[in-house]
């Protein structure tokens, strides 16, 4: 196991839960009085995801630096996977709040 293992495992976990937040936020935008809100709160939580969750992964990244060896590297996927999904589940909730405040705000006219 190398770091470029690591680095395809990482950001793979990072790239597939940007895609399930997006899909999140399409299926929460089928609602006719909050989905501008989840549409537009989607790709702005997403971007926000993917950057936070991209400087984690490399951050990590320097770990199996200090200790070349297979432990360290399964090490570093472990804490990655931690914090992407620890991530992911605030972005999500934090599109969840956004649809809600949309819903309790009127539109004005």
């Amino acid at each position: 196991m190398t770091l470029a293992t690591y680095l395809i495992v990482s950001l793979s976990i990072l790239a597939a839960l940007a895609v399930m937040i997006m899909a999140i936020a399409k299926s929460l935008s089928d609602c006719p009085e909050t989905g501008r809100a989840a549409r537009a709160g989607g790709v702005t939580i997403t971007t926000g995801f993917t950057a936070i969750g991209g400087g984690a992964v490399l951050v990590i990244a320097t770990l199996p630096l200090f200790g070349p060896n297979p432990a360290m590297v399964l090490f570093a996927m472990g804490l990655a996977s931690l914090i992407l999904g620890l991530g992911f589940t605030h972005a999500v909730t934090l599109l969840r709040s956004v649809v809600q405040s949309a819903k309790a705000t009127p539109a004005a006219a």
